[in-house]
């Protein structure tokens, strides 16, 4: 059985077709090779990194932190060479050792990192400059030349530990934390979407060992690096767009010409690096950005269509993320471009600006398989990562575009990027995550609402489950499944929650709903959710235990009066019926016992069967109509036998009592009719006679009438009397939802 609400966009998910996805989870235990596996894949990844840390602490360096100044050449910042100590803040000319080999000394050499150099000749300039200071520095006697005629020989010693730089350990650390992620998501779920989302993660985690080698501290690269890095990161960046891209095709659905998109998202990875390591691509940077740019809109446009095909709320989670990606992507590519070509400050920054935006699209890479795990610290990172793609983007563009100093384009980046974290944090959180927190007051009001409707119908638990869980999490569908769930969870990486409502160790049928797609489809649920879940459950069937409780006791005290009024009252009247002085007066007595009888028999039983109770009815009005020569006409129909409360037994044969007494002793009626019909769960009763009644709007309700209307108002239904056309009244009752314990929601 399947609850759907009539809403655009219904997936129509069968069952069958959602079991697979309830097992999708990560697992609770690893099992054995599992975690042999990535012991043996951690061991290996620190084994590369100590090695890869010791072929750079071997290689030869310079300790000269060189200052660029606009239009200026650079000094030396700070050494820790004894006999360059007395030159600092002078500007060095050039560098040889004994062979011969010289490089000159300008803003270039503080280049690092080739990749993001937008024009091609300074690219090339870098490159052979790093590659002509590495061969300087092999010779490890090194002269270095300044103005004036000075040269000082120093040794170009090995950098050692100590020489890779602060930035070098958090970035390496952080390289092998995303190489890790991958592997893990991998081994949970060894599926083909997770070997492209290694993939993906393996590429991030080698740009930020290119970028940590490229941070290290003084003059000096290894030989050759400068050469291959340029290339090397424009294979990963285009590699990790093209992954990026593939694995929308596939997750959260597998879409129609998956494979001809992914081969086009594939196609520049093959021929933009052919084409730049041959030298028959010009602009090779722009070309790389424009290709990146491309893959990323034609990911965004992919999700985007995944997600009109079904609201999977993961597409739209995925959209989000891909929308800020791509414009924070947008806005570094555009300020890198507008300072192109500047040194100093501007320069600086603009070599800052990659390192600012890999670390914040590594960010959310390690975001995306803990969306619904509430991770909040992998997303306020992200947020400030964020942030601060946008500060150093817009720092740039200030310098370069409206020429303003460095402090005042530094203060209102901070400003503008530190406003819009403070007052929109929250909102881009939910944007983004789709984490929206239900508030207390509102699950209160429905939990409570829920609680009052299931203390009036019991019998309707699992119907009101639905309706409050529907209610809070707003989900597209809502699928019930006859099986045991040990405990609320997430699954499908958020796309469905999973709550336990009638287990099977109670004896009857076990069953579990499923809720699909949070809010319409634009939220991904999360383990708050399958805690609140587990709680308003939880609460619900305390409810319903305690009212089962109290009914207990009501039923306990109703069977003590019953036995009291059998025993003394029924004995009493007995006494007084053999004792009495007429026939009229025995007869009446006689009555009274049979009333009596009934109403025991009726607080005795926990329930009534409605054909039962309508014969008991039919007798009781019989006796009492031809004793008083009356005559009775009795329809009762009905779609099924269902089961009376006693509340809804008493009532009805109260109501039923005093209305033929109305007509007997009010009316002096000389036939009633009573007709009452049960379809479903409406319930009709119509008690009508032919006596002297008239005008029934004009009556003054007593303790008779106004206890019928009370009974018909317990049963959470309406009356109404009318006249009976030339002779009597029509008394009619409706309940339109007569619910009985037969009927399990």
């Amino acid at each position: 059985m399947t609850e759907r609400p009539a809403v655009p966009g219904d997936s129509s998910f069968a069952n069958s077709a959602l079991e697979p996805t309830l097992g999708t989870d990560l697992p609770q235990h690893w099992t054995g090779w599992r975690r042999q596996l990535l012991v043996v894949l951690t061991v290996l990844g620190c084994l590369g990194l100590l090695a890869l840390t010791r072929w750079l602490a071997a290689s030869p360096a310079l300790d000269v932190v060189l200052l660029g100044a606009t239009g200026a050449p650079p000094t030396v910042l700070s050494t820790s060479v004894p006999a360059l100590e007395p030159m600092v803040g002078r500007a060095p000319i050039a560098l040889r050792n004994a062979d011969g080999r010289e490089v000159r000394v300008d803003a270039l050499l503080n280049e690092h990192s080739p990749r993001w150099q937008v024009d091609d000749a300074v690219r090339e300039r870098v490159v052979a400059q790093q590659e002509a200071l590495a061969e300087v520095l092999e010779g490890r006697e090194v002269f270095v030349e300044f103005r004036n005629g000075i040269e000082l020989p120093v040794l170009a010693r090995p950098r050692g530990f100590d020489g890779l730089g602060l930035l070098y350990w958090p970035l390496t650390a952080l390289a092998l934390a995303v190489y890790l992620v991958g592997a893990i998501v991998l081994l949970a779920r060894p599926q083909g979407r997770n070997v492209v989302y290694l993939f993906v993660m393996l590429s991030q985690a080698a740009t930020l060992l290119f970028i940590a080698v490229g941070s290290m501290r003084g003059l000096g690269l290894p030989a050759g690096f400068a050469t291959v890095e340029p290339l090397a990161r424009m294979v990963l960046d285009l590699a990790v767009g093209a992954a990026v891209l593939h694995a929308f095709t596939q997750h959260p659905r597998l879409l129609p010409h998956r494979q001809a998109i992914a081969a086009a998202g594939w196609l520049p990875v093959f021929v933009l690096p052919v084409l730049a390591h041959s030298g028959a691509l010009s602009h090779v940077w722009w070309w790389t950005q424009g290709a990146l740019l491309a893959q990323g809109a034609a990911a965004l446009a992919t999700i985007s269509w995944s997600y009109r095909i079904e609201a999977n709320p993961f597409a739209a989670v995925l959209r989000r993320l891909g929308v800020f990606t791509l414009a924070a992507f947008a806005l570094v590519t555009l300020g890198m471009a507008a300072a192109a070509g500047t040194t100093g400050r501007p320069g600086t920054v603009a070599a800052a600006g990659s390192l600012v935006w890999t670390l914040f699209f590594t960010s959310l890479l390690l975001l995306v398989p803990f969306l619904s795990r509430s991770r909040m610290a992998l997303r306020e990172l992200a947020m400030l990562a964020g942030i601060s793609t946008i500060a150093v983007s817009l720092d740039l563009l200030f310098v370069a575009l409206f020429s303003l100093g460095p402090f005042t384009s530094l203060t209102l980046a901070v400003f503008l990027a530190l406003g819009a974290y403070a007052g929109a944090r929250q909102w881009i959180l939910n944007q983004t995550i789709g984490s929206e927190v239900l508030t207390t007051e509102r699950t209160f009001e429905q939990l409570y609402r829920v609680a009052r409707e299931l203390q009036k119908q019991p019998s309707r638990y699992s119907t009101l489950v639905a309706e409050l869980l529907r209610e809070l999490f707003e989900p597209l569908e809502v699928l019930r499944l006859e099986r045991d769930s040990p405990r609320a969870s997430v699954v499908g990486g958020g796309a469905a929650l999973v709550v336990p409502v009638r287990s099977s160790r109670g004896g009857g049928r076990p069953l579990s709903l499923v809720l699909r797609f949070a809010r319409r489809g634009q939220r991904l649920f999360s383990r708050d959710d399958a805690r609140l879940a587990e709680r308003v459950v939880d609460q619900l069937k305390r409810a319903v235990a305690y009212d089962q409780a109290v009914e207990r006791g009501r039923n306990e005290e109703r069977l003590r009066i019953a036995q009291d009024l059998h025993d003394d009252i029924g004995a009493r009247l007995l006494t007084l019926m053999y004792q009495a002085q007429t026939p009229e007066m025995e007869d009446y007595i006689r009555h009274t016992l049979l009333d009596l009888k009934t109403l025991t028999r009726g607080l005795a039983a926990a329930n009534h069967r409605l054909s039962h109770a309508s014969a008991e009815w039919k007798a009781d009005l019989t006796q009492r109509l031809t004793a008083a020569q009356v005559q009775l006409g009795w329809s009762v129909e009905f779609d099924r036998d269902v089961r009376l409360t006693v509340v809804q037994w008493s009532a009805l044969t109260r109501v039923i009592r005093e209305l033929v007494t109305n007509s007997l002793y009010h009316g002096h009626a000389s036939r009633v009719d009573l007709q009452m019909a049960l379809h479903g769960t409406r319930l009709t009763l119509a008690v009508s006679d032919d006596g002297d009644g008239r005008a029934p709007e004009g009556w003054a309700h007593g303790l008779g009438l106004g206890g019928v209307r009370k009974r018909v108002k317990l049963l959470g239904g309406e009356v109404r009397w009318r006249e009976n056309g030339p002779r009597g009244i029509v008394c009619e009752v409706l309940v339109p939802d007569f619910q009985t314990p037969d009927e399990d929601g």
